[in-house]
Protein backbone atom coordinates (compact mmCIF):
# COMPACT_ATOMS: atom_id res chain seq x y z
CA UNK A 1 0.00 0.00 0.00
CA UNK A 2 1.52 3.47 -1.16
CA UNK A 3 2.03 5.87 1.72
CA UNK A 4 0.49 9.47 1.75
CA UNK A 5 2.19 12.32 -0.27
CA UNK A 6 1.89 16.08 0.92
CA UNK A 7 2.07 18.91 -1.25
CA UNK A 8 2.61 22.93 -0.59
CA UNK A 9 0.72 24.59 -3.49
CA UNK A 10 -0.81 28.22 -3.81
CA UNK A 11 -4.54 28.24 -3.96
CA UNK A 12 -6.37 31.15 -4.09
CA UNK A 13 -8.73 31.48 -1.38
CA UNK A 14 -12.08 29.11 -2.10
CA UNK A 15 -14.43 31.74 -2.18
CA UNK A 16 -12.96 33.50 -4.96
CA UNK A 17 -13.72 33.66 -8.19
CA UNK A 18 -10.45 32.52 -9.17
CA UNK A 19 -10.74 29.60 -7.40
CA UNK A 20 -14.28 28.82 -8.95
CA UNK A 21 -12.60 29.43 -12.12
CA UNK A 22 -10.03 27.11 -12.10
CA UNK A 23 -12.07 24.27 -10.56
CA UNK A 24 -14.84 24.44 -12.65
CA UNK A 25 -12.95 24.28 -15.32
CA UNK A 26 -10.77 21.01 -14.07
CA UNK A 27 -14.52 19.64 -13.24
CA UNK A 28 -13.16 19.08 -9.59
CA UNK A 29 -13.35 21.06 -6.20
CA UNK A 30 -10.00 19.52 -3.83
CA UNK A 31 -11.53 21.36 -0.87
CA UNK A 32 -14.76 19.49 -0.70
CA UNK A 33 -13.20 16.76 -2.82
CA UNK A 34 -16.48 16.25 -5.44
CA UNK A 35 -16.81 16.75 -8.58
CA UNK A 36 -17.80 19.91 -10.54
CA UNK A 37 -19.83 20.40 -13.65
CA UNK A 38 -17.44 21.97 -15.87
CA UNK A 39 -17.02 24.90 -17.22
CA UNK A 40 -16.34 24.08 -20.70
CA UNK A 41 -14.95 27.24 -22.22
CA UNK A 42 -17.10 28.62 -25.18
CA UNK A 43 -16.20 26.69 -28.83
CA UNK A 44 -14.54 23.44 -27.21
CA UNK A 45 -16.41 20.21 -27.25
CA UNK A 46 -18.06 19.34 -24.16
CA UNK A 47 -17.42 15.50 -24.73
CA UNK A 48 -13.68 15.95 -24.82
CA UNK A 49 -12.99 18.30 -22.09
CA UNK A 50 -13.20 16.02 -19.73
CA UNK A 51 -10.11 13.79 -20.99
CA UNK A 52 -8.69 17.35 -21.74
CA UNK A 53 -8.98 17.99 -18.20
CA UNK A 54 -7.74 14.36 -16.45
CA UNK A 55 -4.31 15.07 -14.99
CA UNK A 56 -4.39 18.08 -13.67
CA UNK A 57 -7.90 17.13 -12.03
CA UNK A 58 -6.00 14.73 -10.17
CA UNK A 59 -3.89 17.59 -8.37
CA UNK A 60 -6.69 20.08 -8.14
CA UNK A 61 -6.84 24.32 -9.15
CA UNK A 62 -3.07 25.02 -7.71
CA UNK A 63 0.52 26.47 -8.10
CA UNK A 64 3.39 24.26 -7.33
CA UNK A 65 5.36 25.42 -4.49
CA UNK A 66 6.81 22.69 -3.31
CA UNK A 67 6.18 19.04 -5.19
CA UNK A 68 4.27 16.16 -3.78
CA UNK A 69 6.71 13.77 -1.36
CA UNK A 70 6.30 11.58 1.20
CA UNK A 71 7.11 12.55 4.76
CA UNK A 72 10.50 11.95 6.21
CA UNK A 73 11.11 9.01 9.29
CA UNK A 74 10.10 10.51 12.13
CA UNK A 75 7.58 13.45 10.60
CA UNK A 76 4.02 13.60 11.55
CA UNK A 77 0.89 15.31 9.24
CA UNK A 78 0.48 16.81 12.49
CA UNK A 79 4.11 18.26 12.76
CA UNK A 80 4.05 19.63 9.02
CA UNK A 81 0.63 21.32 9.78
CA UNK A 82 2.15 22.98 12.71
CA UNK A 83 5.25 24.07 10.40
CA UNK A 84 3.25 25.43 7.95
CA UNK A 85 0.74 27.15 10.10
CA UNK A 86 3.68 29.18 12.03
CA UNK A 87 5.94 29.39 8.42
CA UNK A 88 3.08 31.28 7.15
CA UNK A 89 2.64 33.69 10.23
CA UNK A 90 6.16 35.23 9.87
CA UNK A 91 5.99 35.38 5.62
CA UNK A 92 4.41 38.33 3.40
CA UNK A 93 2.52 37.66 0.34
CA UNK A 94 3.96 38.50 -2.92
CA UNK A 95 1.56 40.78 -5.13
CA UNK A 96 1.73 39.82 -9.02
CA UNK A 97 0.51 42.41 -11.78
CA UNK A 98 -2.17 39.66 -13.71
CA UNK A 99 -2.02 36.55 -14.70
CA UNK A 100 -2.14 35.36 -17.85
CA UNK A 101 -3.62 32.36 -20.14
CA UNK A 102 -0.34 30.87 -21.62
CA UNK A 103 0.37 27.98 -23.76
CA UNK A 104 3.35 25.73 -22.18
CA UNK A 105 4.77 23.09 -24.55
CA UNK A 106 1.31 20.94 -25.25
CA UNK A 107 -0.83 22.42 -22.09
CA UNK A 108 -2.52 25.66 -21.36
CA UNK A 109 -2.05 27.27 -17.42
CA UNK A 110 -2.55 30.54 -15.88
CA UNK A 111 1.26 32.46 -15.42
CA UNK A 112 2.08 35.45 -14.46
CA UNK A 113 1.73 38.03 -16.57
CA UNK A 114 5.16 39.78 -16.09
CA UNK A 115 8.36 38.19 -14.52
CA UNK A 116 8.18 38.70 -10.66
CA UNK A 117 11.72 38.50 -8.21
CA UNK A 118 9.96 38.15 -5.24
CA UNK A 119 8.02 35.30 -6.19
CA UNK A 120 10.69 33.47 -7.61
CA UNK A 121 12.56 34.19 -4.26
CA UNK A 122 9.14 33.43 -2.18
CA UNK A 123 8.54 29.94 -4.09
CA UNK A 124 12.38 28.91 -3.24
CA UNK A 125 12.95 29.74 0.07
CA UNK A 126 9.13 27.64 1.11
CA UNK A 127 11.16 25.02 -0.87
CA UNK A 128 14.24 25.08 1.37
CA UNK A 129 12.02 25.93 4.08
CA UNK A 130 10.11 22.36 4.13
CA UNK A 131 12.55 20.04 3.00
CA UNK A 132 13.36 18.66 6.59
CA UNK A 133 9.65 17.17 5.85
CA UNK A 134 10.48 15.15 2.77
CA UNK A 135 11.27 11.58 2.39
CA UNK A 136 14.19 10.61 -0.04
CA UNK A 137 12.78 10.06 -3.43
CA UNK A 138 11.89 6.43 -4.48
CA UNK A 139 14.11 5.35 -6.84
CA UNK A 140 10.93 5.07 -9.38
CA UNK A 141 9.65 8.64 -8.71
CA UNK A 142 13.90 9.32 -9.72
CA UNK A 143 13.62 7.39 -12.87
CA UNK A 144 10.22 8.63 -13.65
CA UNK A 145 12.19 12.56 -13.42
CA UNK A 146 14.87 11.22 -15.43
CA UNK A 147 12.80 10.53 -18.26
CA UNK A 148 12.38 14.25 -18.99
CA UNK A 149 15.48 16.10 -20.38
CA UNK A 150 17.20 18.10 -17.52
CA UNK A 151 20.19 20.89 -17.21
CA UNK A 152 22.76 19.50 -15.02
CA UNK A 153 21.20 22.72 -12.73
CA UNK A 154 17.65 20.66 -12.52
CA UNK A 155 19.31 17.65 -12.28
CA UNK A 156 21.01 19.22 -9.32
CA UNK A 157 18.01 20.36 -8.31
CA UNK A 158 16.69 17.01 -8.35
CA UNK A 159 18.79 15.12 -6.07
CA UNK A 160 18.72 18.17 -3.47
CA UNK A 161 14.86 18.79 -3.19
CA UNK A 162 13.17 16.02 -5.21
CA UNK A 163 12.05 18.44 -7.72
CA UNK A 164 13.46 19.67 -10.39
CA UNK A 165 12.01 22.69 -11.43
CA UNK A 166 12.89 24.59 -8.78
CA UNK A 167 15.31 27.73 -7.57
CA UNK A 168 16.39 29.24 -10.75
CA UNK A 169 14.08 26.55 -12.51
CA UNK A 170 11.07 27.32 -11.12
CA UNK A 171 8.01 28.19 -13.38
CA UNK A 172 4.84 29.83 -11.31
CA UNK A 173 2.04 28.37 -13.31
CA UNK A 174 -1.91 26.98 -12.33
CA UNK A 175 -2.77 23.89 -14.81
CA UNK A 176 -5.85 24.47 -16.51
CA UNK A 177 -5.03 21.42 -19.29
CA UNK A 178 -3.83 18.36 -19.79
CA UNK A 179 -1.39 17.61 -22.40
CA UNK A 180 -3.47 18.44 -26.01
CA UNK A 181 -3.72 17.05 -29.37
CA UNK A 182 -1.68 19.33 -31.77
CA UNK A 183 -4.55 20.86 -33.50
CA UNK A 184 -6.53 21.11 -30.14
CA UNK A 185 -4.07 23.99 -28.26
CA UNK A 186 -4.36 26.76 -30.37
CA UNK A 187 -7.98 26.66 -29.82
CA UNK A 188 -8.39 25.66 -25.95
CA UNK A 189 -6.12 28.43 -25.01
CA UNK A 190 -7.92 30.97 -27.23
CA UNK A 191 -11.14 29.93 -25.76
CA UNK A 192 -9.71 29.97 -22.17
CA UNK A 193 -8.60 33.41 -22.33
CA UNK A 194 -12.21 34.37 -23.49
CA UNK A 195 -13.08 32.39 -20.38
CA UNK A 196 -10.66 34.21 -18.32
CA UNK A 197 -11.49 37.66 -19.21
CA UNK A 198 -15.49 37.08 -18.75
CA UNK A 199 -14.79 35.35 -15.25
CA UNK A 200 -12.14 37.54 -13.28
CA UNK A 201 -11.27 41.13 -13.83
CA UNK A 202 -8.07 42.54 -15.00
CA UNK A 203 -5.58 43.35 -12.81
CA UNK A 204 -3.30 42.66 -9.70
CA UNK A 205 -3.62 39.12 -7.86
CA UNK A 206 -2.35 38.76 -4.21
CA UNK A 207 -0.90 35.74 -3.69
CA UNK A 208 -1.41 35.91 0.48
CA UNK A 209 -1.54 32.26 1.49
CA UNK A 210 -0.37 28.91 0.38
CA UNK A 211 -2.48 25.20 1.01
CA UNK A 212 -1.48 21.60 2.05
CA UNK A 213 -3.03 19.23 0.15
CA UNK A 214 -2.75 15.30 0.50
CA UNK A 215 -3.01 12.22 -1.45
CA UNK A 216 -4.00 9.31 0.26
CA UNK A 217 -2.70 6.99 -2.10
CA UNK A 218 -0.69 7.30 -5.94
CA UNK A 219 -4.27 6.45 -7.46
CA UNK A 220 -6.29 8.81 -5.62
CA UNK A 221 -6.34 12.95 -5.99
CA UNK A 222 -5.26 15.40 -4.15
CA UNK A 223 -7.33 17.30 -1.47
CA UNK A 224 -7.08 20.32 0.00
CA UNK A 225 -6.74 19.68 4.00
CA UNK A 226 -5.25 23.11 5.37
CA UNK A 227 -4.71 26.35 4.24
CA UNK A 228 -2.76 29.22 5.47
CA UNK A 229 -2.66 33.25 5.43
CA UNK A 230 0.71 34.88 4.97
CA UNK A 231 1.20 37.05 7.48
Amino acid sequence: MSKPRYAVYYTPAAESPLWRFGSTTLGYDALTGEDLTFAVPPGCDPARWPAFTEEPRRYGFHATLKAPFELAVGRSEEQLRSFARNYAAGREGVTLTGLSVTALGSFVALTPSEPSDDLQRFAFTLVQAFEPFRAPLEEADRARRLKSPLTPAQHAYLEAYGYPYVGDAFRFHMTLTGSLPGEHAAPVKQALETAYAEALPAGPVKLDRFALFKQDGRAGRFRLIDSYSLG
